[in-house]
């Protein structure tokens, strides 16, 4: 049997992707190191949402290539760059021994088994018309919180992305399944349950035929063991009421929703295809603060996208200025090949595009420096996540995702486990950091 190193790239998808992988090669007697130097098998997990993600997915591939010319090994590459371009990659990179997509990793064994030396393999195929369940998963040993996966693909049609493409049409899991993997994280000490999709809040539409999160959450609440419940990736447009309800009653359910809104102005928005307009945008943020409070919003925005004018973006610069999202991210529109957008007139300046993602990220460290010093007094539940040195340690809030935002350091007079919850007074605040200490 074999030693796998599997280097994942990209989103939260794609980690439980590797996680399932993971799982399924360990089921088969293959054992999964954490170094590439000790393995027989290297897997590179890659991302291709946008040019950056595709430069490093490309660097890394070359990167693992390189520690093959000094030991006999395998090289396999998978995910989202292998199924967008399998045959330039396979004529590009020769060092590569196997490409498969991102409908594969449930064979992912039987494609071991089959490789025969010097016969290099490409397996892409088209997203099944049903969600590929995959039952098994690998948790790292000590993991206190984890990504639980709802549905696959994405029927959006935004004008910019690829994702539908590369991951096929929106498909939801099946209730029983999603419940039955939770159950299993939570035996296993998972504490912080992240609920992912493209879409979390199309869940079930295509199954079940309405909008059913709120009877999923409701289901995962009552699970013993599971602490936190997020939320990531809702669309304004189906937002419900139900949902909102559902978050503002249930304790265990974060007061922190996720919602890529893109921009504001209306002219922007229908090019990029968005089932919002800036009426519907403003009404939503009224909506979500009034039914759920404390809540905090996470958004992202486009700069630069096709034709947005000064005008145009200014609009969206003061929707920021009066909104104050809690989190932001903001992105400088990439051209990706293949989209409607990149088709489009009046593309911008690489140079305009940035200058606009500066400013309003400036913007958002004013904003978040004064909703972070607002909380300082307050106690707050902790996610303890690492511990750094001479008792001081990292950690997250209700309102901090996982690898996208940013939390709170704090100080403890006594030692502290990874994955614990403690109550943290906030003593002072930075641009995205809260600083603390433990109170008992």
């Amino acid at each position: 049997m074999m030693k796998v190193y599997i280097e994942t790239l990209g989103c939260s998808k794609n980690t439980v992707d590797s996680e399932n992988a993971a799982a399924l090669l360990e089921g088969n007697s293959h054992t999964i190191v954490d170094s590439p130097e000790a393995a027989d098998v290297i897997i590179v997990n890659t991302c291709a949402f946008i040019k950056d993600a595709k430069i490093e997915s490309i660097d890394t591939i070359l990167e693992m290539a390189e520690i093959k010319k000094d030991k006999e090994l395998l090289l396999i590459v998978s995910g989202c760059l292998s199924q967008r371009y399998i045959e330039d990659l396979y004529n590009e990179i020769p060092e590569v021994d196997i490409f498969i997509g991102v409908n594969e990793y449930g064979k992912i064994n039987e494609i071991l088994d089959g490789y025969e030396s010097d016969l290099r393999i490409k397996k892409v195929s088209e997203a099944p018309a049903i969600f590929d369940e995959i039952p098994v998963r690998r948790t790292e040993k000590g993991a206190a919180s984890e990504y639980l996966r709802i549905a696959e693909g994405c029927s959006n049609a935004c004008s910019y992305c690829i994702i539908p493409a590369i991951r096929g049409a929106y498909r939801s899991r099946r209730k029983e399944d999603i419940i039955a993997e939770a159950v299993m994280l939570a035996e296993r000490g998972i504490r912080e349950l992240n609920i992912i999709a493209q879409d979390v809040t199309a869940y079930g539409f295509d199954l079940y035929g309405g909008y059913v999160l709120h009877e999923l959450l409701h289901d995962l609440c009552k699970i013993e063991g599971i602490h936190w419940i997020r939320l990531l990736y809702c669309y304004e447009d189906s937002i419900t009421d139900d949902l909102l309800k559902t978050i503002a009653e249930e304790k265990k359910i974060c007061k922190y929703l996720d919602i890529p809104l893109q921009h504001v102005n209306d002219r922007v928005l229908h090019d990029m295809n968005r089932n919002s307009t800036s009426q519907s945008i403003h009404d939503t943020i009224d909506r979500v603060r009034r039914i759920v409070p404390r809540v905090h919003i996470r958004t992202t925005f486009i700069t630069g996208f096709p034709g947005e004018s000064d005008e145009e973006f200014s609009e969206l610069a003061d929707f920021v200025e009066e909104t104050e999202f809690n989190r932001m991210g903001v992105f400088s529109y990439s051209l990706e090949e293949n989209t409607v957008a990149a088709e489009m007139n009046n593309q911008l300046d690489d140079n305009i595009k940035e200058s606009r993602r500066e400013a309003l990220m400036q913007m958002q460290r004013e904003i978040s420096l004064k909703l972070n010093e607002a909380k300082i007094g307050q106690i707050l539940e902790v996610f303890v996540d690492e511990a750094l040195e001479d008792g001081t340690y990292n950690g997250r809030t209700e309102f901090d995702a996982p690898e996208i935002d940013d939390g709170v350091i704090f100080t403890s007079e006594h030692e502290l486990e990874p994955g614990i919850f403690v109550n943290v007074e906030i003593t002072d605040a930075f641009d995205y950091d809260l600083i603390g200490k433990v109170v008992e």
